[in-house]
């Protein structure tokens, strides 16, 4: 079986561990022999932190594994196999920054959406892009997985502007499957799930266990509650969720909850303790353990940080990539026709059939308007972001941030713009 080289752009992230748990994990059936880890220099330090650890574990594994740490991106292409995508342009101060000038403008901050999300989407592409120019001339046949939020609006610009095979990735999904396999008893593969959307707003339309419907067990309050980690638990008013008539992931929350969710926010704001804040502090707490030269595992810390299950998302996709096992993953592709409502070349999150030499996506039922309705401003907002992105172009930045539904004015959205714009300089090739 021929041997895998892996490269993983980000490799200095807190999340890595994770990722080479899952390396060791499947080595049997993945041979990965090389896993090259890249970052830049200002993520030089914690590159570095995560080599040391990286090669402890693989020491401990026994397996014949070489980590390579670089901040040569070419080099680590360079006929790889599979390459993952989970860095972040500007580091975690960005991301303070995108969260802090949203709410200072009275709207939600967060990462993935709305303006936080938006502003991400800006500094990401570019970058992407120049990667997939390498990939394309240094190994035009690998897999492009990313990770790097906001992982739709990133996935869909690469499949815009970009020849190579690329899937977005996500940990949503597969903890949906995690916590139905656990509150109804079963394994995981006795759960199936229809999911329909875009990453961060999937909605369940269908929940099987055992080939039996169990999805109004939760419409009708009769489930445990079902939030990833990483999303904090809410309860849904149980005429809403009827009505719905689908199971909402966390992230609705901003859209459905949307005042209950700034008040929090704004007292997060108020006392400098807002998303952004903990996740600083908690990825400080995880790279004082990194160095511990006795710790050969991913620390239970690391839950933490909201990667839960990353590395099974991950290396199983590459597992089935591998292997042409055709199984059935929720996947960032190419719509194409999947969701009848959005365009084919819009980036959509569904269930699809995985073979060694395409990802297609499965067609899913007529959405109903109830989730129509929300799902297509979302995703013509992300195809102005992904359009302004790539052109600089101010006023199609304007028009996608006044689109999105968390921004209440096109006024606000010129105010927030500027601010950002000015804050993201350095980041940014605009006039």
């Amino acid at each position: 079986m021929k041997s895998i080289k892996l490269a993983i752009i980000g490799g200095g992230s807190s999340y890595t561990p994770e990722l080479l748990e899952g390396v060791i994990a499947e080595a049997e059936h993945l041979p990965i022999k090389e896993v090259w880890l890249v970052d830049i220099p200002a993520g030089e330090r914690k590159l570095h932190i995560i080599e040391a650890l990286a090669k402890r574990m693989i020491k401990k594994s026994g397996l014949l594994i070489h980590i390579f740490a670089t901040m040569d991106r070419e080099k680590a292409i360079e006929g790889a196999d599979y390459v993952i995508t989970q860095f972040r342009v500007g580091q975690l101060e960005m991301r303070r920054n995108d969260e802090y000038i949203s709410m200072k403008h009275g709207v939600i901050g967060q990462e993935t959406t709305g303006a936080g999300g938006f502003m991400k989407a800006l500094r990401t592409i570019p970058v992407i892009l120049e990667i997939c120019k390498e990939m394309e001339r240094l190994a035009p046949d690998a897999w492009l997985l990313n990770f790097t939020n906001p992982a739709g609006v990133v996935t869909e610009a690469v499949l815009k502007h970009s020849k190579i095979k690329v899937v977005g990735l996500c940990n949503n999904p597969i903890n949906f499957y995690k916590k139905f396999a656990a509150v109804y008893d079963v394994p995981v593969e006795a759960v199936r799930i229809h999911f329909t959307g875009v990453n961060h707003l999937i909605w369940i339309t269908e929940l099987y266990i055992h080939g039996q419907s169990h999805i109004q067990d939760v419409l009708t309050g009769q489930s445990e509650s079902y939030e990833a980690a990483n999303i904090p638990n809410f309860d849904w008013d149980m005429d809403f969720l009827q009505s719905l008539g689908a199971i909402p992931c966390g992230y609705h929350r901003y859209y459905y909850q949307t005042d209950t969710i700034l008040k929090k926010q704004r007292a997060g704001y108020k006392n400098k303790k807002t998303r952004a804040d903990q996740v600083q502090k908690v990825e400080k707490e995880l790279f004082e353990l990194y160095q511990n030269p006795e710790l050969d595992r991913k620390p239970e810390a690391l839950e933490q940080r909201g990667g839960a299950y990353y590395s099974e998302a991950a290396i199983q996709l590459m597992k089935s990539i591998h292997l042409d096992t055709q199984h059935i993953h929720t996947l960032n592709v190419r719509n194409n026709g999947a969701i009848s409502c959005l365009p084919e070349s819009a980036c959509v999150e569904v269930n699809c059939i995985v073979e060694k030499h395409k990802i297609t996506p499965l067609q899913t039922s007529e959405p109903s308007p109830q989730i129509r309705g929300l799902l297509q401003i979302v995703k013509a907002y992300e195809e102005l972001t992904v359009e302004a992105a790539t052109t600089g172009n101010k006023g199609i930045a304007i028009q996608a941030l006044t689109l999105h539904p968390l921004i209440p004015s096109a006024d606000k959205a010129k105010e927030i713009l500027d601010d950002m714009l000015a804050v993201n300089k350095p980041y940014l090739n605009w006039n």
